[in-house]
């Protein structure tokens, strides 16, 4: 079934805009306008909008969303490359689990030093949660 932006936007849970910056960014193919003088998207961009936005949720920069979509195409490419480009993304996710391991160990930090309620915020010495020995 053939839908045009307004219902493929609302299927994918996009807006119209984001439709457009994606075909301007080449995520996704503008399609050739019909007889009807409305271009119409296939169920496949659909399932390419759902990946996309839950790439991005997932970390993904749009360049690398690409990357990922320009996989399936590629037919030169082989799976070495492709493992070679997993890789460097789960060193990317592990390095990012440490920070934000760092962030909740400083944030459980400050809410103890500063939990009480009673003392005033400027006694309250959150700066060194921060401090990078202490994290």
């Amino acid at each position: 079934m053939d839908r045009t932006i307004g219902n493929l936007a609302k299927e994918a849970g996009v807006g119209v805009e984001t439709i457009r910056f994606y075909e301007r960014k080449g995520l996704i193919r503008q399609p050739l306008k019909k007889d009807t003088g409305f271009r119409t998207y296939a169920e496949a961009e659909v399932t390419r909008i759902r990946f996309i936005r839950r790439a991005q949720e997932l970390g993904f920069t749009l360049r690398e969303v690409k990357e990922l979509l320009d996989l399936q195409s590629k037919r030169k490419m082989t799976g070495g490359q492709v493992q070679k480009k997993a890789d460097q993304k789960i060193a990317e996710v592990r390095q990012k689990i440490s920070d934000l391991k760092k962030m909740e160990e400083s944030l459980t930090q400050l809410s103890r030093l500063c939990g009480t309620g009673e003392q005033n915020a400027k006694e309250c010495r959150f700066t060194d949660c921060f401090e990078k020995e202490k994290v």
